[in-house]
C-alpha cells in the first residue's frame, strides 16, 4: 500500500487552509510558554540526578540519520539499527541492550508506544511515527522512580511532547545521498476558540545496500486545542505508514571470504511493512491549589515482517526465512489529579492517578517463509492484555531544604489467550505492588542531592503465560512463565549550577531483575532469562558561556551480570560497559550555525563466558548551515570520518547455501558509510 496520493491531498489541503487567513497566525498562547532544555537549571524541580528535559531545539538541530537517534538527546542513551527501513531501533542504556524497547518506556503525549506481547518481542517500540519539528519538549528519566510509570520503565523513559500551536508555518525538503528525500509540511491555523494544526511528512531511503531499503514512510498530524497555559483541552490525530527491503545483520565469516559485500545481504528478500493510526484526548485544569490531567486514547497498529537470521541452518532446502504478523486495536486512559497542601503546617503535595491499557491482538502469527511466502504456520493466537493501575504519592518539605516523598503503585493484569494450538489456549490474572521511596537535600545554594529507591516491573508475552506445549512440533512439553517480573533499583546523584552557566549531575546507581529478558539472534525474538544485577555511574555537564555556544559531555559506565550461575558465565550478552557523547553547537537565531556531535559505544561481550566481544563504534556527525528570519539552509554529513564500525553485533550459530554443517559466528549489521544531506526549511 502506498501513500503517495494520500500525502499529495493532504499537502495541498493544507496549503490552502494555511493561506486563507495568514493575519490569524498563534501567538499569544506561545508569549506564556517556557520552552526548557537539557541546561535548564532543574534544582527545586527535579526528583532525582537522572530527570532532564530536552527542548525543540536540542531535537531538530541535531543531525541524525535515523528517526529512533532523537533518543540519544537522554544521556547514556545509544540508538542503533539491526535490520534497517521502517523497523524499530535496537536502544541501548545502562548496561541494558533494550532490544527493541524492553523495559524502557517510550511515550508521546501520555500515549505509550512500547506495545506489549508483540510479534517480534516484548515492548517493542517503533517512533518512526514521531516528527521532529512537531515535538515541544522531551522528558527523559532512569531507574524504576517514577511513580506515573509502571511496565517496561525500570531502566527509565522518556515522554514526548507535541507543541500544542505550532510556533510557525514551514515547509521543508531535504535531499542527500543513496536516493534520501523528506518533504514536510506544517502549520497551525485561529478557528473558532483555539487553533488546528496540521502537519505531514513523506521521506523515501534507499541506504548504501545492495538490495535497496525501497523504505517509505508516510506521517500526518492533526490536532485541534483550545485554552490556555494553565487550562486546556486538544483532539489528535496521529497516522502512521512505512514499508521497507531490511538490511539484516550478516555473518562476518561470509564478508572475509568475499561471498557478500559488506552491504550486501544472504536473503535478499527479508523486509517489512507497518502502520500506526491513533486518536487521543488530553484535559488539564492548573486552579493554584490543584492540578487535574486526563489522557484518553485508541488507536489501530499492524507490522508484517520478515527476517531471516539463519539463512539455511534449520531448512538446508527453502531457507530458515520467517514472517512475525499482527494487528491490533489498542485503548487507555490515564487520569491523575495533584494537590498543593500543608501537613502539619509543612508544605507538601499529594498526587493520585489511575490507568488502564487494553490490547485486542488478532491473529499474532509467526510463520514459516520463503521468498515472503508462506508455506508453514508455527502458532496462531488472538491475545487480550488488560492492565489497570492505581497510585498515590505524598512529598513533603521537612525544611526548606529537605523534601521526602514516598508512593505505592499497585498493577493487575488480565491475559486471555486463544490459540490454534489448544493447549496453549487459556487466561491467567497477576498483580504487582511496588513502593517508591525519594530524599532530595539542598544543603547550600546551587547544589541538590537526591536518593531514590523503588521496585518496578516489566510483563511477559501473554502467549508464554499459558504455554503447555512446544508449537514447533505440537508434542514436547514446555513450562509457563510469570506474568509479571519485579525489579528493584536505586539511585544517589547530585546536581549543581554553583559554576555560571554550567550544569552538572552525576548518578551512582543500582539494579536487580528476577528475570532477565535475552535476545536470540537464531530465533528473532526475546526470551525469559537469568536473574541479573547492573550498577554504574553517570556524568553530564551542560555548558553555556554565550547566547551563540552551547557544549554538552555525558559519559556512563556500568557493570552488568546474571545471578545465580555458574562463575565465569555470567556476562549479559551486548550490556554495554562504556557510552560517551560530546556535542558542541553554535550559532544564533539568523547568521551563521553549525553543530557537531560525537558518540562512543564500547566493546561488549556477545556471550555468556565474556571471551567474544564485540567492535567498538565511534561516529561523529555534523550541521552547518546559514538562517534569516523565515528561511534555513543547512548540509548534514553524517559519519564524517566514514568509519567502517559495526552498528550492532550478535554471536550464534548459522548456516550459509555453500556449507554442510552450521557455524557459530559473529553477525553484524555494518555503520552506514559517510551521508550528505542538503536541508532548506522556508519559515511563514
Amino acid at each position: 500500500m502506498k501513500y503517495h496520493i494520500c500525502a499529495a491531498a493532504v499537502t495541498t489541503a493544507l496549503v490552502l487552509t494555511i493561506h486563507a487567513d495568514e493575519e490569524e497566525a498563534p501567538s499569544s498562547m506561545l508569549d506564556h510558554t517556557v520552552i526548557q532544555g537539557k541546561a535548564t537549571d532543574l534544582l527545586g524541580v527535579a526528583t532525582s540526578a537522572s530527570y532532564g528535559i530536552a527542548n525543540n531545539e536540542e531535537l531538530s538541530q541535531r543531525p541524525t540519520l535515523r528517526r529512533g537517534e532523537l533518543l540519544e538527546v537522554v544521556p547514556g542513551m545509544v540508538v542503533t539499527q539491526h535490520a534497517g527501513g521502517g523497523k524499530a531501533n535496537q536502544y541501548f542504556i545502562r548496561g541494558y541492550n533494550l532490544d527493541h524497547g524492553t523495559d524502557f518506556h517510550i511515550g508521546i503525549d501520555g500515549m505509550p508506544a512500547n506495545y506489549r506481547t508483540h510479534a517480534h518481542g516484548q515492548g517493542y517500540a517503533d517512533i518512526n511515527f514521531i516528527v521532529p519539528e512537531l515535538v515541544e519538549s522531551l522528558r527523559y528519566f532512569k531507574g524504576p522512580v517514577s511513580i506515573s510509570h509502571g511496565d517496561l520503565s525500570t531502566a527509565g523513559g522518556a515522554d514526548y511532547q507535541l507543541y500544542h500551536v505550532l510556533p510557525h508555518n514551514m515547509a521543508s525538503v531535504t535531499y542527500g545521498s543513496d536516493d534520501y528525500y523528506r518533504l514536510l509540511l506544517a502549520g497551525s491555523q485561529k478557528i473558532g476558540e483555539g487553533h488546528l494544526s496540521i502537519g505531514t511528512e513523506y521521506s523515501h531511503e534507499d541506504g548504501p545496500w545492495e538490495i535497496g531499503n525501497d523504505y517509505d514512510r508516510f506521517n500526518l498530524f492533526a490536532r485541534y486545542h483550545c485554552g490556555t497555559q494553565d487550562n486546556y483541552w486538544n483532539i489528535t490525530a496521529l497516522l502512521h505508514y512505512s514499508d521497507w527491503n531490511s538490511s539484516d545483520q550478516i555473518p562476518a565469516r561470509a564478508v572475509s571470504s568475499g561471498q557478500i559485500d559488506r552491504y550486501g545481504a544472504v536473503d535478499p528478500t527479508t523486509g517489512g511493512e507497518t502502520q500506526r493510526h491513533t486518536l487521543s484526548f488530553q484535559w488539564h485544569q492548573d486552579s493554584g491549589d490543584s492540578v487535574t490531567h486526563l489522557d484518553v486514547w485508541a488507536g489501530y497498529y499492524s507490522l508484517q515482517l520478515y527476517s531471516n537470521f539463519t539463512y539455511f541452518l534449520n531448512d538446508p532446502v527453502r531457507g530458515d526465512q520467517f514472517e512475525q504478523d499482527e494487528s491490533r486495536y489498542f485503548a487507555g486512559m490515564h487520569l491523575w489529579k495533584r494537590w498543593n497542601n500543608e501537613t502539619a503546617g509543612l508544605e507538601s503535595h499529594t498526587t493520585v492517578g489511575v490507568q488502564t491499557r487494553n490490547d485486542w491482538i488478532n491473529d499474532i502469527g509467526l510463520y514459516l517463509t520463503e521468498n515472503r511466502n508462506r508455506y508453514q504456520t508455527i502458532r496462531r493466537d488472538d491475545v487480550y492484555v488488560g492492565s489497570y493501575s492505581a497510585y498515590v504519592d505524598h512529598e513533603i518539605h521537612l525544611t526548606p531544604k529537605l523534601k521526602v516523598g514516598v508512593g505505592l503503585r499497585g498493577d493487575l493484569f488480565h491475559f486471555d489467550v486463544d490459540s490454534d494450538l489448544n493447549a496453549n489456549s487459556g487466561q491467567e490474572t497477576a498483580g504487582i505492588v511496588t513502593p517508591k521511596f525519594r530524599l532530595v537535600y539542598s544543603p547550600v545554594e546551587d547544589h541538590e542531592f537526591y536518593f531514590n529507591i523503588g521496585n518496578g516491573f516489566h510483563s511477559n508475552d501473554a502467549r508464554g503465560t499459558t504455554l503447555r506445549i512446544d508449537p514447533t512440533d505440537g508434542v514436547s512439553p514446555l513450562s509457563s512463565v510469570d506474568p509479571l517480573v519485579r525489579t528493584k533499583g536505586a539511585d544517589i546523584g547530585w546536581r549543581s549550577t554553583a559554576i555560571e552557566n554550567l550544569h552538572t549531575t552525576l548518578n551512582i546507581w543500582y539494579l536487580e531483575s528476577d528475570s532477565e529478558l535475552v535476545y536470540v539472534g537464531d530465533a528473532g525474538t526475546s526470551e525469559v532469562g537469568d536473574s541479573s544485577r547492573r550498577w554504574g555511574v553517570e556524568l553530564a555537564a551542560y555548558w553555556r558561556p554565550t547566547d551563540w555556544v552551547s557544549l554538552d559531555v555525558e559519559y556512563a559506565w556500568s557493570d552488568a551480570r546474571f545471578t545465580g550461575v555458574a562463575s565465569g558465565m555470567d556476562y549479559i550478552p551486548n550490556s554495554v560497559d562504556h557510552t560517551a557523547s560530546i556535542g558542541i553547537s553554535l550559532g544564533q537565531q539568523t547568521g551563521w550555525f553549525g553543530s557537531l556531535r560525537g558518540r562512543y559505544l564500547s566493546p561488549r561481550p556477545l556471550e555468556e563466558s565474556g571471551e567474544v566481544m564485540s567492535k567498538d563504534s565511534f561516529i561523529v556527525n555534523a550541521r552547518v548551515g546559514y538562517r534569516k528570519d523565515n528561511w534555513e539552509a543547512s548540509l548534514d554529513v553524517l559519519n564524517v570520518f566514514d568509519r567502517s564500525d559495526r552498528d550492532i553485533e550478535y554471536f550464534y550459530e548459522s548456516r550459509l547455501d555453500t556449507e554442510l554443517v552450521g557455524t557459530e559466528d559473529v553477525h553484524y549489521h555494518p555503520t552506514e558509510p559517510r551521508q550528505v544531506r542538503l536541508n532548506f526549511i522556508y519559515k511563514f
